[in-house]
């Protein structure tokens, strides 16, 4: 299953590189929150295939949401974000990916996240470790959130949530840097790698996480909640690292 995630991935960020710098055909789903086709296609080829290959198996998907149907195996579920970070995308800003990731059983057992600007794959399974183009990869040896560089980003409300503000001041005297990128999945991709030693953000939803948390995971890091309790994807708080800041940066957010 994680070659047919790692195959699928490809095939539907090569479509969107074929896209990007084009101009599109722009939608919005909430105030600042955008659609484009390049989303619609790539969800459309990564559904074709799971369909295709799996036609049992449930699938959560962020622009048709979730095929939960009667025949549905609901011991599997493909959870799958075509397009993260659309706005960058729309922008001609290169940081986007598409992740997918599988669920057994309400677990997590694989995640891929792929960046086709930059020709990177990242691929976990659960018990298997976390790589990157097939090169195993570990989180960053970051003994000190003061020696940090974390990165963060804001939900698409983040106008309405006082705490977004508040989490990021507490942070940002904190640690060495902050860095915020519009990609959700490929900043806890770069925690998998050791690029970046910590993230946090809110509102985010569980197609913005799966993958990264699994690699995460997989790559010898932590993931929480803000307040250090076990994560789970369907709950709107994520906080990822190295492991050896986690505590550092769980006493900042409930400073």
């Amino acid at each position: 299953m994680l070659n047919f995630a790692v195959e699928t991935a490809v095939l539907a960020g090569r479509a969107l590189l074929e896209r990007f710098g084009r101009k599109l055909n722009v939608s919005k789903k909430g105030e600042i929150n955008l659609v484009t086709e390049a989303d619609l296609a790539s969800e459309r080829l990564i559904l074709e295939r799971i369909r295709s290959h799996f036609p049992k198996h449930a699938i959560l998907a962020e622009e048709s949401g979730e095929a939960l149907l009667p025949e549905n195996d609901q011991k599997w579920k493909w959870i799958v974000d075509p397009l993260d970070g659309t706005t960058n995308f729309a922008h001609g800003y290169p940081c986007f990916a598409v992740t997918i990731a599988l669920e057994h059983n309400e677990e997590v057992v694989l995640g891929v996240t792929f960046d086709p600007t930059r020709n990177e794959l990242f691929a976990a399974e659960k018990g298997m470790g976390a790589t990157l183009n097939g090169k195993k990869i570990r989180v960053s040896e970051t003994e000190a959130l003061s020696d940090a560089l974390i990165v963060t980003g804001f939900p698409y409300d983040f106008a309405k949530r006082k705490s977004v503000i508040e989490n990021l001041l507490k942070l940002l005297f904190r640690a060495r840097g902050v860095r915020r990128d519009g990609s959700a999945a490929i900043d806890l991709a770069y925690i998998a790698c050791g690029r970046f030693d910590g993230f946090w953000e809110e509102g985010l939803n569980p197609w913005d996480v799966a993958a990264g948390y699994l690699l995460v995971k997989e790559a010898g890091g932590m993931v929480t909640h803000y307040d250090g309790s076990p994560f789970s994807i369907y709950k709107p708080t994520i906080l990822a690292s190295n492991g050896l800041i986690h505590q550092e940066m769980v006493e900042a957010l409930k400073s």
